[in-house]
């Protein structure tokens, strides 16, 4: 917990109290909080001043709990907060903060101090869960310039020449993995040469332990050693294999794409200037500007429009067409708004009319988007299923701007396809027809603008088992007016 640089002199208990009560009597919602501690709130028949040894002792409670430390001096006095010197056991002094909780720059410590209280629960845990081991580098200071990010407390356990990296995922924020290897890197990079770091340990809610350690096994494990750690609502971690999590949810629908009938006024639509029609899963039809739906065929209905879809008939074309004219217009003009919307979908969309310009190895079609469909996830990421002309899947995930999180959730697609080709479900669902599918295991292509892969893909991809054979494709910059290739990188090479 924060400490003063040097012992505080105690201030005079009556003078100290006044500020205080002062203080305390402007705020609307007066709380007190100890770092790693939840706040107790002032209220005026929950809380009292009093004197122990000399020194103002201040007490607050609720029904179940208590606090009480005594007052030594104010260390800062800003507006809304109120920052405190306190005795605790031993003589030792800490830091305490009363803030006005109805303030809103008072949410700020308020996440700060939740931040705390996570950080001192991943105290414990690493203590319990790591006896005899030395705790180093306990954090959960934002560093931008290493991509180390304050809702992930982060540490090193050390004992000897031997050290691990932890991480902790807290219930609400997902992608520990990625922040975890990127943590993992930066600890081996500045470590000293006779330490050690074997591996990274994972602190996670119960109910995420199952999709990471999905991922753990496809990492290579002569790079680092993984090890899971499960924790409840009580706070409590105990170890969790991940050779035991079970096997992969997943699902792959009948094909329903090249069968898909549409009635003469609506397959019109597909043949007007600057539209795709893009077929998805479960009959679905998708009626697309540059990569903007405009319109979709699904159940036997046709909806139209932007945001609001609504329910299409045969008399609407003459208005549909005209919404068509302006979108085409819109998406093609430089800094409007519609121009900078969908641009995953715009990119897939460059990406289906020259799929040999990326790689002449590739069948121009059929080419299947949402296969599997990752149900109830919102992954801000394309991804198109193709296959080569020897037979062999390939799965393309698109993004279109910075994402540090683009090559483990481009796994979590590249690992379902890879279990549905294993077992040969692709051919008796429909798909490729006409193609020999093999059952090796995909290829996985990372397409992005050349200069918008985030500085860590190269680091989380170097933990990659080589059975995942993926390849970055960096696209040139005026890709909404045509696709060219500026250079293809094997798993975490580098650019020359």
């Amino acid at each position: 917990m924060p400490k003063p640089r040097r012992p505080v002199t105690p201030v005079d208990r009556e003078h100290l109290e006044v500020a205080i009560r002062a203080f305390v009597d402007r705020c609307k919602q007066p709380v007190v909080q100890e770092p790693g501690d939840d706040a107790f709130p002032l209220l005026p028949d929950r809380h009292q001043y009093g004197l122990s040894a000399g020194r103002l002792m201040l007490s607050a409670w609720d029904d179940v709990r208590n606090w009480n430390r005594r007052i030594l001096a104010v260390a800062h006095h800003q507006t809304g907060r109120l920052t405190l010197v306190i005795e605790k056991f031993g003589g030792r002094q800490a830091e305490a903060w009363i803030f006005d909780s109805d303030r809103p720059e008072a949410l700020q410590w308020d996440r700060q101090g939740d931040r705390m209280i996570v950080r001192e629960q991943f105290r414990l845990m690493l203590r319990r869960s790591f006896v005899g081991w030395e705790l180093d580098d306990l954090s959960t200071e934002r560093d931008l310039q290493h991509t180390l990010s304050a809702n992930y407390p982060r540490a090193v356990i050390r004992q000897g020449k031997r050290a691990w990296a932890a991480i902790l995922a807290p219930p609400e924020a997902p992608h520990a993995l990625s922040f975890g290897l990127i943590w993992l890197d930066f600890v081996r990079r500045r470590r000293q040469p006779k330490v050690t770091v074997e591996g990274l340990a994972l602190f996670l809610p119960t109910h995420e332990t199952q999709a990471i350690a999905l991922r753990l096994r496809w990492l290579d494990p002569a790079k680092a050693l993984f090890t899971l750690f499960a924790y409840g609502s009580d706070g409590h971690a105990a170890p969790h294999d991940p050779a035991d999590c079970g096997n992969l949810q997943t699902s792959l629908e009948r094909c329903q794409h090249s069968i898909l009938a549409l009635p003469d006024w609506v397959a019109q639509l597909a043949a007007w200037p600057n539209v795709e029609r893009v077929s998805l899963a479960g009959g679905t039809a998708s009626f697309r500007v540059f990569g903007l739906e405009f319109a979709r065929w699904r159940n036997g209905e046709l909806r139209g429009g932007i945001d609001d879809k609504r329910v299409l008939y045969p008399n609407h074309l003459p208005e549909l067409r005209s919404l068509v004219g302006e979108l085409s217009r819109l998406r093609g003009e430089h800094g409007s708004i519609l121009n900078q919307r969908s641009p995953e979908a715009w990119l897939e969309m460059r990406l289906r009319e020259s799929i040999t310009t990326l790689d002449a190895r590739l069948c121009p079609e059929p080419i299947y988007g949402q296969v599997p469909a990752l149900s109830g996830v919102d992954r801000g990421i394309a991804d198109l299923l193709a296959i080569e002309r020897s037979g062999r899947l390939v799965v393309l995930e698109i993004k279109a701007t910075e994402d540090i999180h683009l090559p483990l959730q481009a796994l979590d697609y590249w690992m379902r396809v890879a279990w549905h080709a294993e077992r040969g479900e692709f051919p008796p669902h429909g798909y490729f027809p006409g193609h020999a599918i093999s059952a090796d295991r995909p290829r996985l292509l990372l397409v992005a603008p050349a200069l918008e892969f985030h500085p860590t893909t190269e680091t989380i991809l170097s933990y990659f088992s080589s059975v995942v054979a993926v390849e970055r494709m960096g696209v040139g910059l005026k890709w909404r007016q045509e696709l060219r290739l500026l250079f293809r990188l094997h798993g975490a090479d580098r650019p020359g």
